[in-house]
């Protein structure tokens, strides 16, 4: 499974490709980091991180694109800016129908570390440990991404499974309701 994680961000946005083999087992193919500067209007910012992750898609063809959760920052403008570019990422992935998972922060650093309270600097260091890595991804943005695509290796089909089942259950729970409803509808009606 090809995975493309994405830690979105308007000033540094990570992108990352991973591939899973078995087990555990992940290689990295690609890393880098888009770069807008904070001085450009917002929309243009906006469009090029959508165009760089359209030529990610369309080079890489990743079978899923795992992207970080926006989560509430002290900092309004911030979780804002982030949450634009993680649009644009999956408007992009949707738009050739790949599916986005999204992880949060403290899931992927309980996937990488295992603790969910991991800082920067433990991730990256597992990060270049689980990817055999020569030296550390740089910037922080360019090892989160990474660590998001290892994430959904690691997590995301077993968190599809359970989403399935739990499809399938409420599925079998409402024919089993229809089935009463009609039965009492029955039985008022004699």
């Amino acid at each position: 499974m090809r995975v493309m994680g994405v830690d979105p961000g308007l000033t540094r946005c990570g992108v990352a490709l991973v591939e899973s083999g078995s087990g555990r087992k992940v290689t990295a193919l690609d890393v880098d980091v888009v770069r807008t500067p904070s001085d450009m209007d917002l929309a243009e910012r906006l469009l090029a991180i959508h165009r760089a992750v359209e030529h990610w898609l369309d080079t890489h063809h990743p079978d899923v694109v795992a992207v970080e959760r926006v989560f509430a920052q002290r900092q309004v403008s911030t979780a804002m800016g982030t949450a634009q570019a993680a649009g644009v990422v999956a408007l992009a992935a949707a738009q050739r129908g790949i599916p986005v998972r999204f992880h949060t922060p403290s899931e992927v650093k309980a996937a990488v570390t295992g603790s969910g309270r991991a800082d920067k600097a433990q991730v990256t260091l597992m990060i270049t440990r689980i990817l055999g890595m020569q030296k550390p991804p740089k910037p922080a943005d360019a090892a989160d991404a990474l660590a998001l695509a290892v994430c959904h290796c690691w997590r995301g089909p077993v968190n599809e499974r359970m989403e399935a089942a739990a499809a399938q259950a409420k599925a079998a729970q409402d024919r089993h309701r229809a089935r009463v409803k009609a039965a009492q509808e029955e039985a008022a009606a004699r």
